[in-house]
């Protein structure tokens, strides 16, 4: 299927490891003029060369930090009119919501509420004038099955995820769409810290561990980067126009609800 956004330019947040670098890949595998932003400059520039050698497709970067000013500014300035934009950055370590501090809190209401929106704010008028927008965040299945260990994570996402839901509707009707996708386990450095931090409190190893979360999980598996990469790369495509305000699931059958 050709997704008709080759062409179009995305900024892609966390586009150097993990989720948000499939994310990147896919969309340089359609043509799309791709941006990558995160903290560290090794990290970016290789799998930017990676990308650019295994698409064809030039893919740059900027060294930004989505919770300040500063690194929104660099990713911006990197990519001044992004007709995609993918937010996307690491939650915090599991832990204890009573050791807690206002400061940890605030951290990460910057990177997984704070930041995205401010990201919204300063491209989604650009989105509307040009007729074409498509806006994915990348969240956790934890905003519909809260895990308590990852309390700050429910927290901060699930505010990211109610702002967009009032939001998306009026964008929308110009051809700008704004949609969160929600993996569940997947196979990715972020799955390992994740698990590193459960350590102390299951008594379990991490290969324990590890192989107890994939096994446990309806399709037996972890969910792998590249398949919530295309899924991004569809719901930023030309055909996916008519789908907004939307909290996609991509885990496995994990999440045991009906709706």
């Amino acid at each position: 299927m050709d997704l008709g956004i080759q062409g179009k330019k995305a900024l892609v947040f966390g586009g150097s490891r993990g989720m948000g670098r499939a994310c990147a890949l896919q969309l340089a595998k359609e043509g799309v003029h791709v941006t990558i932003a995160a903290r560290t400059l090794a990290t970016l520039e290789q799998a930017a060369a990676e990308i650019s050698a295994q698409t064809g497709n030039p893919v740059t970067f900027a060294v930004a930090d989505i919770t300040t000013e500063a690194g929104r500014d660099a990713a911006l300035a990197a990519c001044p009119a992004p007709d995609i934009l993918v937010n996307n950055a690491d939650g915090p370590a599991p832990g204890d919501f009573r050791k807690w501090s206002r400061d940890d809190w605030i951290q990460a209401l910057d990177s997984m509420m704070l930041g995205p929106i401010e990201m919204i704010r300063r491209t989604v008028d650009g989105m509307i004038e040009r007729k074409f927008g498509r806006i994915v965040n990348i969240v956790s299945r934890s905003v519909k099955t809260p895990q308590v260990e990852l309390g700050l994570s429910n927290g901060a996402r699930s505010g990211l995820v109610g702002f967009v839901a009032g939001l998306a509707r009026q964008t929308v009707r110009h051809n700008v769409t704004i949609n969160n996708l929600l993996p569940g386990v997947f196979a990715t450095d972020a799955q390992r810290r994740h698990i590193e931090g459960m350590l102390a409190d299951t008594g379990k190893t991490f290969e324990e561990l590890w192989e107890e979360r994939g096994r446990n999980n309806p399709a037996g598996r972890y969910g792998r980067a590249e398949e919530l990469g295309a899924l991004c790369a569809f719901v930023c495509s030309a055909h996916a126009g008519y789908i907004t305000g939307q909290s996609i699931l991509i885990d496995g059958g994990g999440y045991p609800g009906t709706y």
